[in-house]
């Protein structure tokens, strides 16, 4: 599944370019932006299902800026950070702000795609996930109205026997009588549970 719908954030016009390049033939839906406040002017308009920024860009938001915007909006969108300058500190604030990943620049495109996929196939997944919980919430939802009917039909059941055992009990009636009133309780039973 790559129909992503993907966000390219990177001050640098031949990154973004080349990313569009070998992104939009593999199924990828691309949205370039050339700097954070077009990414959040993208982000305002659209839904991503990831956005792929270059850490360190000129003016605000930056890339951190542009993942915590992200997340803020949806958690549905994740976030992969490029950065040239990759270091353990800028990688671990990254991803407590909820990146889904890391890569350096240049970019390793096998690589890119292997994070792609692994997004798309989590999505996917999750979706999957959703609709299975949908569907059992309309099954449990169905077999609880069932359950309540069965139990009413059940209880004027259990009243017609009732009335039957006590119409038998009546020792005063002619049989004639009695049957004719058991019939008339089967009869009035039938029509309400039917």
């Amino acid at each position: 599944m790559r129909n992503l719908n993907i966000l390219v954030v990177d001050d640098d016009p031949v990154t973004r370019k080349l990313i569009e390049k070998k992104l939009a033939p593999a199924g990828f839906s691309i949205t370039l932006a050339e700097n954070g406040r077009r990414a959040l002017e993208h982000m305002g308009r659209e839904l991503f299902d990831v956005v792929i920024t270059d850490l360190m860009m000129p003016g605000e938001p930056d890339g951190i800026g542009v993942l915590k915007a992200a997340r803020k909006k949806s958690g549905y969108t994740e976030v992969l950070l490029l950065t040239g300058h990759a270091s353990v500190d800028t990688a671990v604030e990254a991803m407590k702000a909820g990146a889904a990943d890391y890569l350096q620049k240049p970019v390793n495109f096998h690589e890119l795609m292997i994070r792609l996929d692994r997004i798309a196939e989590y999505k996917n997944l999750s979706k999957t996930a959703l609709d299975l919980r949908e569907a059992m919430d309309v099954t449990e939802c169905a077999a609880a109205e069932t359950i309540q009917e069965l139990e009413l039909r059940a209880a004027v059941l259990q009243d017609v026997l009732h009335k039957i055992g006590e119409t038998l009990r009546q020792t005063d009636l002619a049989p004639d009588q009695r049957l004719a009133m058991v019939e008339s309780h089967l009869s009035a039973a039938f029509t309400e549970v039917s």
